[in-house]
């Protein structure tokens, strides 16, 4: 049984020293995205998912692609200008804003983020929606955001969440509102333990045995292929890489990690994979054999092959969506302070409404649905 490749030493020097300008200018980061992100979400948020979304869920989630889409802008403008961190594309050229399920290995806790990047590029940034673990809805602020940007959260035990992905992904289902669905089937992000475990599993099981990924998830994947396959154009199954390690969050906020992200993509439209749920799984495994080996060949070589598949940000563009949202928030801020009571009120109430719905997963239903709903009910009890 091959053994799991030995990840880098924390020890490891990074890649650029944590100078005493690094943490002011990294602490300056979090406070600029903390406090833009807490004013878009209580200024724009109960106008998207309370006035807008009981009229049509269709104008509420392209109203919350417009507010928080150039909000979420602001983090590949941080790694690619500010940071400087390079972030090399390789393999398929994707088309711009296709309908798509991505699968994507989970070196560490930040790759969700780089996605990001790929998604700017292709005008998708604002519909992108991640499967992640519902732990992450306790996050201050962010699970706020989490919960508008409608992700889907799991506790990691298919029977309790089978139904909440279900009627979730049941939600996805409309062609016309454009979609990025995200997934990492690995379950968590990679380490020598867990390496060791997906190992013993693999062989006891007739599986491959994987160095450089864990051996994927299946339920997860063919739930989201049964539920939107006849409105998916195709599959991104993306392998992402690092130089130097893997970076963590405060990495990326004081700007010491990383120094490349390398992405792979392969486009598969949804016509190549299997229809049956055991097909598809089979398909998922053959992909992360594939993604291993992929991975095992960038630790030898230093990239992927086919390097050079998409252009780099307009800074520019970056520089200019980067004052929008400061200017923005400044006049929010300044209107909460110094308007009448009643945008103060405004604001409390939507506090309290993003942690209430957060809290509970509770998303508006459409006025239209809802009568209909009643009126399927009230025939079911005369009948």
């Amino acid at each position: 049984m091959d053994v799991c490749s030995p990840l880098k030493p924390d020890s490891k020097l990074k890649h650029r020293p944590l100078s005493s300008l690094r943490v002011v200018r990294g602490i300056l980061c979090l406070v600029v995205f903390l406090s833009t992100a807490f004013t878009f979400l209580v200024c724009f948020a109960p106008i998207t998912a309370l006035l807008l979304r009981p009229l049509s869920i269709h104008i509420s989630r392209t109203a919350t692609s417009l507010f928080f889409g150039i909000w979420l802008a602001l983090w590949p403008f941080l790694f690619e200008k500010i940071n400087g961190t390079k972030v090399v594309f390789s393999g398929d050229t994707v088309p711009p804003k296709e309908r798509t399920l991505l699968i994507a290995n989970h070196k560490t806790e930040v790759d969700w983020m780089y996605l990001w990047d790929l998604a700017l590029r292709k005008g998708s940034l604002g519909h992108i929606r991640y499967v992640l673990k519902s732990s992450l809805m306790k996050l201050p602020v962010f699970g706020w955001g989490f919960h508008i940007l409608e992700f889907i959260p799991l506790k990691r035990k298919w029977e309790a969440d089978e139904p909440v992905m279900r009627k979730m992904l049941s939600s996805f289902a409309d062609p016309a509102d454009p979609l990025w669905l995200a997934i990492f089937p690995e379950g968590t992000d990679y380490n020598e333990e867990k390496c060791k475990k997906s190992q013993i599993f693999a062989a006891e099981n007739g599986l491959p045995v994987l160095s450089h990924v864990l051996l994927p998830r299946t339920k997860g994947f063919c739930a989201c292929l049964e539920a939107l396959r006849s409105s998916l154009d195709a599959v991104y199954d993306l392998t992402i890489a690092y130089k130097n390690q893997c970076p963590s969050f405060l990495d990326n906020a004081f700007g010491v990690d990383p120094s490349e992200v390398h992405i792979h993509v392969r486009r598969i439209p949804i016509e190549e994979i299997p229809a049956s749920n055991t097909d598809a799984a089979s398909w998922l495994t053959e992909a992360f054999r594939l993604k291993d080996n992929l991975l095992s060949d960038f630790d030898d070589q230093g990239h992927f092959p086919n390097e050079g598949g998409e252009e780099e940000l307009s800074t520019f563009k970056c520089l200019v969506n980067f004052i929008l949202v400061i200017v923005l928030t400044i006049m929010l801020i300044y209107l909460a302070i110094f308007s009448s009571v009643w945008f103060k009120v405004y604001i409390g109430l939507s506090c309290a409404y993003l942690a209430t719905a957060t809290y509970f997963d509770f998303q508006p239903m459409p006025i239209l649905d809802f009568v209909q709903a009643t009126c399927v009910c009230n025939r079911a009890r005369i009948e």
